[in-house]
């Protein structure tokens, strides 16, 4: 196998798939192809999961707490260690610049094993329980068994360390698919695998296409699915899960709302447009890419978001200086510039970009777009673009605020931003999201994570996410 084909990894070693079909994968700031991957058959995922099977129904399925514990930190550490690499790596891929790529690829998924270290750790598998009648119930949190794991390329290694952190901490065996357009960085994770002394058959990964990831969620073999991606491919998940009575866990899109209070402080606001509204370009599902503003403070909110976007520097993903960097294949820049010419149709203003940056003549970039004068009903406020791309939407007062925020098919993150905290919270608590932030956006790691409505359903993150791979099972004395 060529260097720059990422092969299968089953049974603890890496493997050429079965299938002869592959996959290029194209650098987006250059428009280079760089390699291939195989596209694997569904012999290649059944192979994946009977390994997954074997490894559960072994040693691994009378692992302790404790002993689970110490592998996810060894694996932890080997992912430390190669960390620049897989960085590196995945910007090369999906276009990330370098600075955010090594946040989400190196240091916040090794928080995130070592995070479901502590908590395989701590959490006690039985509980006694006093029953009504005078008998005791001994409760007992189980693995479900193989868990099928599915993981986009927006966020690649933070996103897969959420679930699989979680699923090794509840004892359970994995077999993940990763995005096609960032697989060739697995290598290098299989090989952390291997070092940190995973046992055989508990980590496989399959990559590939569609079908590769139909093969997963249909696979008799997997008792829990986790999927983060589009809504119309989790309605399709959700769908065969129903069908098979497996358990699933969707994190999908978003369309998420930053309310700006008459209150707020527009420098302050505009400093964390690069991180709560279009980080990654955009491509981010919690990204708050409606923006309400007061009709009392429009022109002025307009004004400073238009020069914020403007100022943000694109271009190479690779030099330190670059906050956006292109979107991740040709086939979603057009997408997105489909978006930015029907806002004009439907009569917004385009303030700000819509273009090709200055001087960058290769690459799928597309320089930070800002429409004013948007209805909540325009399709470019209720459909999620996921480019670089704000709508700014006027509102009268806090309840019409409200009410245009939850005037959306999505309810995954959204903000509030104002100088009085405690009136921020009041309006955060009557936006319908599954999550929401006060004068910020971060994600820690013992808290949910996740959506309502077409955003998703289930939780990651927080003793939630591991009780997600678990099933109760009541035993009564």
């Amino acid at each position: 196998m060529a260097s720059n084909e990422a092969a299968l990894f089953i049974g603890g070693e890496l493997r050429a798939a079965k299938s002869a079909a592959r996959i290029g994968v194209v650098n987006p700031a250059t428009e280079e192809t760089i390699g291939s991957i195989a596209d694997a058959s569904a012999e290649d995922v059944d192979q994946a999961v009977q390994s997954a099977a074997a490894a559960f129904d072994g040693a691994w399925g009378d692992t302790t707490g404790p002993e689970r514990a110490a592998h996810l930190r060894a694996l932890a550490n080997e992912l430390e260690a190669r960390g620049d690499r897989i960085a590196a790596a995945v910007t090369a891929q999906n276009g990330m610049p370098l600075a955010m790529s090594q946040y989400a690829n190196d240091i916040l998924p090794v928080e995130s094993y070592r995070y479901f270290a502590d908590l395989a750790e701590k959490a006690g598998e039985e509980e006694i329980r006093p029953s009504r009648d005078g008998s005791t119930t001994v409760l007992r949190r189980e693995p479900i068994g193989v868990a099928g794991l599915i993981v986009p390329w927006n966020g690649p290694h933070t996103l897969l360390a959420w679930k699989l952190g979680a699923a090794l901490a509840a004892g359970c065996t994995v077999v993940f698919k990763a995005a096609p357009e960032t697989s060739l960085d697995l290598p290098i994770f299989a090989e952390a695998v291997q070092a940190a002394g995973i046992p055989a058959g508990v980590i496989n990964y399959v990559t590939g296409g569609a079908e590769a990831g139909r093969a997963l969620v249909r696979h008799p073999g997997v008792g829990k699915i986790a999927f983060t991606g589009s809504s119309a491919a989790g309605r399709e998940i959700a769908a065969a899960c129903g069908e098979a009575l497996k358990p699933v866990t969707l994190e999908l899109g978003g369309k998420s709302a930053a309310i700006l209070l008459d209150d707020v402080d527009l420098p302050s606001f505009t400093a964390n447009i690069p991180v709560v509204c279009i980080p990654n370009s955009g491509q981010i599902c919690y990204s708050s890419t409606r923006v309400l503003a007061p009709r009392s403070r429009y022109a002025e909110a307009v004004e400073a978001i238009a020069a914020a976007a403007a100022g943000l520097t694109v271009g190479d993903p690779l030099d330190e200086k670059t906050m956006a960097g292109p979107l991740v294949n040709k086939r979603q820049l057009e997408r997105v510039q489909g978006y930015v010419e029907l806002g004009s149709q439907e009569g917004a203003k385009l303030v700000t970009g819509g273009g090709r940056p200055d001087g960058l003549s290769r690459g799928y970039f597309l320089s930070p777009t800002v429409f004013s004068d948007v209805d909540n009903g325009m399709r470019v406020a209720q459909e999620e673009i996921f480019g670089p791309v704000l709508t700014v939407i006027p509102y009268e007062d806090e309840q019409e605020a409200v009410r245009i925020a939850n005037d959306s098919a999505y309810g995954l993150g959204g903000t509030v931003f104002t100088q009085d905290p405690e009136r921020g919270q009041a309006i955060a608590r009557k936006v319908r999201t599954g999550t929401i932030g006060v004068n910020r956006y971060a994600i820690p790691l013992d808290a949910p994570f996740g959506g309502v409505k077409a955003s998703g359903l289930g939780r990651e993150l927080g003793p939630e996410g591991l009780a997600a791979y678990q099933q109760v099972k009541a035993l009564y004395l």
